[in-house]
């Protein structure tokens, strides 16, 4: 009998250490899918809901789009952090000084831009796990900005703009 239990314990751990150490990672057939899975757990904010904020107080843009395309046009303010380097910058106080800016705290609202929100929406997740708690993401990104409010950005003039195409897909 009690044989019989030791072989139904084993059976029962066996089986929870297949479950548990099964890969659960999903694969995704494309990076839209994956925006759409990511995207009900983003907060986003319209550009209206930034042009108002923008003018009635202080907020943290951080533009996660290349160089190359940050420096033609940007919204005022704005920080630009390529998303390849967010992780590498966002809470480095020797960034934030180079900027002439303070580092964020943990609980300072930011608003994540890019061309038109699907790298801004991948972005908060690794944002979220670094321990900030209140990113946003500019719905529509830079391209619903500039044609909201076209005469309300600011450009880059002394670098020049080096024509490197559509940078991640978005």
């Amino acid at each position: 009998m009690k044989k019989s239990y030791l072989f139904q314990l084993l059976g029962l751990l066996s089986i929870v250490l297949m479950v548990s150490c099964s890969d659960n990672t999903k694969v995704y057939q494309n990076v839209d899918e994956m925006i759409a899975e990511l995207t009900p757990s983003v907060d986003m904010i319209s550009v209206e809901e930034l042009h108002t904020w923008l003018d009635t107080g202080i907020v943290l843009l951080v533009d996660v789009r290349e160089a190359n395309e940050f420096n033609p046009g940007f919204i005022p303010g704005s920080v630009n952090i390529p998303r390849g380097l967010v992780e590498f910058k966002i809470a480095k106080d020797q960034f934030w000084e180079d900027q002439f800016l303070y580092p964020p705290l943990k609980e300072e609202t930011i608003i994540l831009i890019c061309k038109k929100g699907h790298r801004s929406i991948m972005t908060v997740e690794a944002i979220n796990k670094l321990g900030f708690k209140n990113v946003k993401v500019l719905d529509g990104g830079f391209k619903k900005w500039e044609l909201s409010y076209p005469l309300e950005q600011e450009k880059n003039l002394d670098q020049v703009h080096d024509g490197g195409g559509e940078v991640g897909g978005c």
